[in-house]
């Protein structure tokens, strides 16, 4: 299996913000944010078909998502995931005192992997701890 690097953006989409009503720990949200969005010429020199788990890697970190083909392009070498906490553990989290991170153009491989999709409640755990996760009421 192959490695390719690519550009990577990050950003909104109408099912992002459609299914967040519903939780970000819902299985809609999660399925419509953990998802990587490529070129389908990419796709096909990775041998990825649509649904396939791949990895994505930049120098802050990793997570793994769903390919999905995307319908605009075509745009070779770019790839896009919505803003979310899955696109949150690949960007910069420094912000150089302006409170916002780079979110677009970050360099970055994708690659098929047979590694799950963590879902929201795994990367809390992996990234924050065992703390307590969805606002639970803590006991005193």
């Amino acid at each position: 299996m192959g490695r390719l690097k690519v550009s990577l953006l990050t950003g909104r989409t109408v099912n992002q913000g459609k299914w967040k009503e519903l939780g970000k720990f819902s299985r809609e949200y999660m399925e419509s944010v953990a998802v990587c969005q490529m070129d389908p010429q990419d796709m096909k020199e990775l041998g990825l078909k649509e649904g396939r788990n791949v990895r994505v890697t930049t120098r802050f970190g990793y997570i793994v998502v769903k390919a999905e083909k995307s319908k605009r392009g075509p745009h070779p070498g770019t790839v896009f995931i919505p803003y979310g906490p899955w696109a949150n553990i690949v960007v910069n989290p420094e912000t150089d005192g302006t409170g916002m991170p780079s979110l677009k153009g970050i360099e970055a491989t994708v690659e098929p992997t047979e590694e799950p999709v963590m879902s929201l409640e795994e990367i809390l755990t992996r990234h924050y701890g065992n703390e307590r996760l969805r606002g639970e009421r803590r006991d005193a």
